[in-house]
């Protein structure tokens, strides 16, 4: 599971580095959670959550991240904001990666402004 997960991590970093982002961090945690990719571009720092999927059974990969997800990964850039005295503007981002079932990625979707901060 972790193995598939990093898989989705550096799909998605290697489509934001393409997309001139920068990456500051990786799998991040502190005591609130834990978050997938931290990234910057344009003076905005981008908080993304990575889901992948080989199939739809479960429902689309963004349904996943739910209410309770959404108040942990808000908590957790709190933290690293504040971690690493960052005075920039948030934006949560989710990244869809599918697969077959194995190491082919069939589609990405990269979702901006998945939800907010507050």
């Amino acid at each position: 599971m972790k193995e598939t997960g990093d898989f989705g991590e550096a799909v998605c970093a290697r489509y934001l580095r393409k997309k001139g982002y920068t990456l500051r961090a990786s799998q991040w945690r502190c005591r609130f959670g834990e978050i997938d990719l931290v990234a910057e571009k344009g003076g905005v720092l981008c908080v993304v959550e990575v889901k992948l999927r080989s199939n739809l059974s479960r429902g689309l990969p963004r349904e996943a991240v739910n209410w309770r997800k959404r108040q942990r990964l808000r908590s957790a850039a709190a933290c690293y904001l504040s971690t690493y005295e960052i005075d920039l503007p948030v934006r949560f981002d989710v990244a869809e990666v599918y697969t077959d079932g194995g190491y082919t990625v069939t589609d990405f979707r990269y979702i901006e402004n998945a939800f907010t901060f507050e």
